[in-house]
Formats: C-alpha cells, structure tokens, sequence
C-alpha cells in the first residue's frame, strides 16, 4: 500500500482536530445568525472565491437554491461564478475586479458576503470586501494559513490556520460551509428539519 494514503488522512484529520476549538464554533454560529437575518429579511448571499474556493462558493449558493438535507423552500444566494461577467470585467479593468463589480451592481444593504480565500491574500476577494462593505454588506471570509491580507479586513474572519497546501484548508472549509447551511436551514424552516 502507498504510505501518501493514511499519510493523507491522518493529515486531514489533524487540520480538522486542530480548527475543532470553541472560538471557531462561535465564529461559525455568528456567519449563520448575520446569513439568517439576512434571508429572513428578504436579502441574499453572495459567494466568491478562486479556483477550488469558487467551486466551493458555488456549491454553497446552490445548496440554498436547491436544498441540502431536507426538502425546503429555495434560500437567496448567488456564486460570482458567470463566466461571461467574469471574462468582460477581467478583459476590460482586470482579473482583481471581477467580485468587487458585481457586488457593486447586486449588493445591498442587508445582504452577506461569503468571500473564500485559502490564502487570504486573494485581491478580487478583498476588493469585493471592501466593495462589499461601502454598500452596507457584511462580509464573512473563510481563509487559510495566516488569514493574509483579508484577516485584516473582513467583519468576520473563520481562518483553518493550516500552513501546508491548500487541500486540507479546502476540506475544512467545506466542512464549515455545510454546517453553515444547516443552521440556516433548521433556522429558517425548523419544522422541514426535524
């Protein structure tokens, strides 16, 4: 057997063990109640994120249109996952803006913005943070390693403070967004939950 296998579990393991700390539930339990007020008062989500933080930002925004472990009523969210807004902004200001003008043009006070950034030092991410917050929008960011530049900036930071590659960030992450949606499902629609 190739010893990479339990190497990689026992690794992934560990970066779950080491994140599972009171703190980071609080902080999880604080992104579902902002992304709950925002849902029951008639706003949305938005999500973002590069590369496998954009898959995971997509998988969050249709796991509330759709459904995630009960049948429900669809929830407001949106992935920045448009190809062609994403090609004509970065053709024409730019890849680092590519977030930041489409919260610019859908955001609204009372909505959330889930910005994903295994290593927090991604600059559309900020900029859509800092778009995010001139209109009013609350930001949460899930980051990795030491939070980069986005622990600085965003109203609520949930950091997997892993230092190797971005694959174990990204399974904690995924992990954090599940949970999210749950809270918000049970919420929203507690007697669908039970």
């Amino acid at each position: 057997m190739n010893p990479q296998i339990k190497e990689n579990f026992s690794l992934a393991a560990k970066v779950l063990t080491d994140f599972s700390t009171e703190d980071n539930y609080h902080k999880i339990q604080t992104a579902a109640d902002w992304m709950i007020q925002a849902v029951r008062n008639n706003h949305k989500i938005i999500s973002c994120g590069n590369g496998g933080s954009m898959s995971d930002a997509m998988h969050f925004a249709e796991e509330m249109t759709g459904r995630f472990q009960k049948n429900r009523p669809a929830l407001a969210a949106v992935a920045i996952s448009d190809p062609a807004h994403i090609t004509c902004i970065a053709n024409d200001y730019g890849y680092e803006y590519i977030f930041s003008r489409f919260v610019e043009s859908v955001g609204t006070e009372g909505d959330v913005l889930l910005g994903i950034s295994t290593s927090g030092n991604s600059q559309n991410v900020i900029n859509a943070i800092l778009a995010a917050q001139k209109r009013g929008v609350k930001t949460v960011a899930l980051t990795g390693k030491t939070g980069g530049e986005i622990a600085k900036i965003a109203d609520l930071e949930i950091r997997v403070a892993h230092l190797g590659w971005a694959d174990r960030i990204q399974e904690v992450h995924i992990k954090i967004i599940h949970t999210l949606i749950q809270l918000i499902e049970q919420d929203i629609y507690p007697e669908l939950c039970k």
